[in-house]
């Protein structure tokens, strides 16, 4: 088996994407002969979707929203081979505690929202809906980058902020913010993020992603087994910028709410919840079939050899 050295690309640098680091630090790629390098997309320069299309890469972590929506734009496909999250990775603080907080509580008031990514937006307009609220009576602003919005919330803007970890969790130390509610337990499980390549890729090196594949599972069974305190630790090179405890505390809420995938198969029931939540939105406006845009040889392949 020849040994293969790849760039794996993160939408973003945060810890909700921690099977990535945690698969590596604990060598389950390099197991299969894979030498994995992650690296947030905005340090590689690049979009994970157009490194994909143009060759830079050839698998990233990536929502399957972003498969939905260059598919109804140009046709072209982007495959999702191995689930990754689970769960909605956000939190929605707010500036007071809230402790009976209603998500009537929100009418009349702004989110400040997450500008880089539609997902954590369009699963907020689904629970808002499925709670009774209008959308249309909430102020949710999606017109800063995250930086720039976690200022103007600090600076007194706002009511509500919808932020994923470190964030959520470096606020609330520092008594800046009140934790609300999970996004994750709100919204259900979901396919929020997943593995994804080109069809070319798939054909050219299958053996590749069947044995990049066979490493997800693997670090999957790991991440089952074990605590905040264990995962923390071995994702902790990879994150060093962040504080040990909030680090820790970060893995906790995740690991409270389930928020990665135990095995690597995307299913068709959460595929169709996904992407009903994208047509409610109206971030796509017409159904696409679960087999374009998912393939699930090598996840079957590796849930079958245990």
């Amino acid at each position: 088996m020849a040994r293969r050295s790849m760039t794996v690309l993160l939408p973003f640098d945060t810890p909700f994407y921690a099977p990535l680091p945690a698969g590596v630090a604990l060598g389950h790629f390099a197991d299969e002969e894979l030498d994995v390098h992650a690296i947030p997309a905005g340090a590689f320069g690049k979009g994970t979707i157009p490194a994909l299309v143009d060759g830079d890469i050839e698998i990233s972590l990536g929502g399957l929203m972003r498969s939905f929506d260059l598919a109804e734009r140009t046709g072209r496909m982007i495959v999702h081979f191995a689930e990754v999250c689970s769960r909605n990775g956000f939190f929605l603080v707010s500036r007071e505690p809230r402790p009976r907080f209603q998500w009537a509580d929100l009418v009349g008031k702004t989110v400040i929202s997450f500008a880089e990514a539609p997902t954590p937006w369009q699963c907020m307009l689904t629970v808002l809906r499925r709670n009774g609220v209008d959308p249309a009576s909430v102020r949710i602003e999606r017109d800063v980058a995250a930086p720039q919005a976690i200022a103007s919330f600090r600076a007194g803007h706002g009511d509500f902020l919808e932020q994923t970890q470190p964030t959520v969790d470096q606020l609330i130390a520092e008594g800046a913010a009140h934790l609300v509610v999970s996004m994750g337990e709100a919204t259900g499980p979901v396919p929020f993020t997943s593995y994804m390549t080109t069809p070319e890729f798939l054909a050219r090196e299958p053996d590749v992603v069947r044995r990049f594949t066979r490493a997800v599972y693997r670090t999957q069974r790991w991440l089952a087994a074990h605590g905040p305190g264990d995962i923390a630790r071995v994702i902790r090179p990879a994150f060093p910028r962040i504080d040990p405890a909030i680090l820790e505390r970060a893995m906790s809420r995740y690991v409270e709410q389930d928020t990665w995938a135990r095995q690597p198969l995307v299913g068709r029931p959460g595929y169709e919840y996904l992407q009903q939540i994208l047509l409610d939105g109206g971030f796509i406006h017409r159904r696409h079939r679960y087999e374009d845009l998912v393939d699930t040889t090598n996840a079957e392949q590796a849930l079958a050899r245990g």
